[in-house]
Parts: structure tokens; sequence; C-alpha cells
């Protein structure tokens, strides 16, 4: 086997994230549902961008890119595949990544759409109004995906969001085939009640098929994906469709479904200011733990412990030593 150089490689949709908080007339002014992810076009999102608060930042960001962030800062080796443009807002992307200690080394489209961005307007009680513009990050290819790379990775994760260009998908299909090629593990988060409404039969499929070994989502996606408004029933239907599935439930806590067996931890008590990459940080402590033979368990917990921090700030990446947190807690990440 390749030596591993990597614990968690992510690939998905490289987006620069312009974050500030709004109240609700700004939402009902502007006609966006509170708690939605809208997809916009170039013209909206320079519309939004302008009357958006004038405190808004700017982040690199994007979901598997958020868990890769994540997996850094609790002392993991991570890495992102995602595309951005040869602009300002994708220099502001790829220098976030390396200041964090992701490795980074996508190459840069030319002469096409903008990098991605989200205008995230977070609301007084913490919920996330997403209003992203995909651009440059819907042109991943197979050409993106090097063997060597995924082989050098414990797990390869991607993201549910990325499932719609059909070149992006076939990068997935291929990033699967090397991982497994060598002996690493495959995962694949369902981002979104919205994904899985579209892409039903093809998520499924990329489970049964054992295409994806690990399978995350939240209450609402995996009810989602079994057509059905029983959690139990659910959860029966994803233990026999995946190896293992991760099913985060918010104040709740989390479970895991490994060869028959569910165990489910509590969340970590915490005040919410942002929701925004709970699920994507979550995923961080998981597949870290889980790289290096945690149990399920400890897994869970460090998946909690991660989105607990992100969730108690605005924005969706850390802002403390997640490594140092966990210790502090006991974790042994």
């Amino acid at each position: 086997m390749v030596e591993t150089r990597y614990d968690v490689l992510t690939i998905g949709n490289a987006i620069v994230d312009v974050i500030a908080p709004v109240d609700k007339d700004f939402l009902k002014r502007e006609g966006l549902t509170e708690g939605i992810m809208h997809l916009v076009d170039s013209d909206r999102s320079a519309y939004l961008y302008e009357r958006m608060p004038e405190d808004k930042r700017q982040i690199s960001g994007g979901s598997a890119a958020n868990t890769a962030a994540g997996v850094a800062s609790l002392g993991g080796r991570g890495y992102f595949i995602g595309k951005v443009a040869n602009d300002p807002l994708g220099d502001i992307f790829a220098d976030d990544l390396k200041e964090i200690g992701v490795g980074y080394a996508t190459s840069r489209l030319i002469n096409g759409a903008a990098t991605a961005r989200s205008m995230i307007l977070i609301s007084e009680d913490g919920e996330r109004t997403m209003n992203t513009y995909l651009g440059a990050c819907h042109e991943l290819t197979e050409a993106d995906i090097a063997e060597e790379v995924i082989a050098a990775a414990a797990i390869t994760y991607m993201e549910g969001y990325l499932w719609d260009p059909v070149e992006a998908k076939k990068a997935f299909v291929r990033a699967a085939h090397y991982a497994h090629k060598h002996e690493r593990a495959t995962a694949f988060t369902l981002s979104d009640p919205f994904c899985v409404s579209r892409f039903r039969d093809e998520f499924l499929d990329l489970m049964r098929s054992r295409t994806i070994d690990y399978v995350f989502a939240n209450v609402e996606e995996v009810k989602a994906l079994y057509e059905t408004d029983d959690l139990n029933e659910a959860v029966r239907g994803i233990a026999a469709d995946a190896e293992l599935a991760a099913i985060t439930m918010g104040a709740q806590g989390a479970m895991a479904i490994h060869n028959g067996e569910i165990v489910t931890v509590p969340a970590f008590p915490v005040e919410v200011v942002d929701a925004t990459g709970a699920g994507d940080l979550f995923a961080s402590g998981f597949l870290l733990a889980v790289s290096r033979g945690q149990t399920m368990e400890a897994a869970l917990k460090a998946g909690c412990l991660a989105a607990s921090e992100v969730i108690s700030h605005i924005g969706a990446r850390p802002i403390v030593d997640l490594k140092q947190l966990a210790h502090e807690q006991g974790l042994a990440v």
C-alpha cells in the first residue's frame, strides 16, 4: 500500500464565503426564505453582495473544504480538491487553505467562470440563509483527480452539493475507483434534502454498489433518502445500504450505524450563534477518528465536539485549536 500522507482528503465545491449578520426584515425585503440554500447567477450574486452589511467577512469555504480545515485544526493531515478561477477570490481561497495547513494543488480555471462565492446571511437566532453562485467550482473534471494523491489518503470524502455537473460526477467515481484500488475508504455526505430529492436514486446506487463506504446525513436528509417521516425506518434503510452511516441529530447529538450496531452520543451543550458548517465539522472529527482506528463512540464524540465549536460563533471554520479543545475534553483524536 502507498504510504499514508493524508488522514482525510476531501473533494467538493471551492467557494469563498461572504458572511454577515442580518435581520429578518432584510430577508423578507430581498424575497429570501430563511434557512434555505438558494442558487443564484452572477448578476444576483453581485446584487446581494452590494446590499450585504459592510461588516461582512470573506473566507475560503465550501462544505468539503470546511471539513478539511477541521481535520487540520484537530491535528490531522487534510487535503482538498476543488476548482477555483485564476482571479482574486481564487487567491483568497488558496491562501486560506495554505495558511491553515490544508494541502491544495488543483489547477486554476482560466478564461472561464469566476471563483464561486456564497453570501451567507446569519439571522439573530443563528439560522443561515445561503445564496450561492457556483461559477468555477462546477468545472471540476477527472483530470483534477490524481491517482497518487488519492492513494495516499486514508479516507476520500466527497460532498453531495457537487453531485450535479456530469464531469464532476465522473471525477467522484474516478476518485472512488482509485481509493478502492489502493484499499482506501470512501465517504460521501448527502449535503442537503434538496440534493437528496434530486439525486435519490443515484445516491442510493452509490451506496448499494459500494462506490461509497461511509455515508453522512442529518435527520431530514436520511428521511428524504428513504422517503419516510419515520427516523427508525430511515435508519433501518441506511443500515442495509451502507457499510457505515453517521447521522447528526442537532441538539440530540449523533448516531453511527455500523455492522448492525447503533451507537449514539449526546451533543456538547453550547449556545448556537451560527449553524453554518456544523455538519462539515462533525465530519472532520468523525472521519479523523475513524482514519486513526478509533471506536464509533470516540468518532461520534470527536465529531460532536468539532460541530459544537463551529456553531458557537459566526463562520464555518473553527476559531480555536480543535486539537487542544479535544485534549481539554479528554478526547484523544
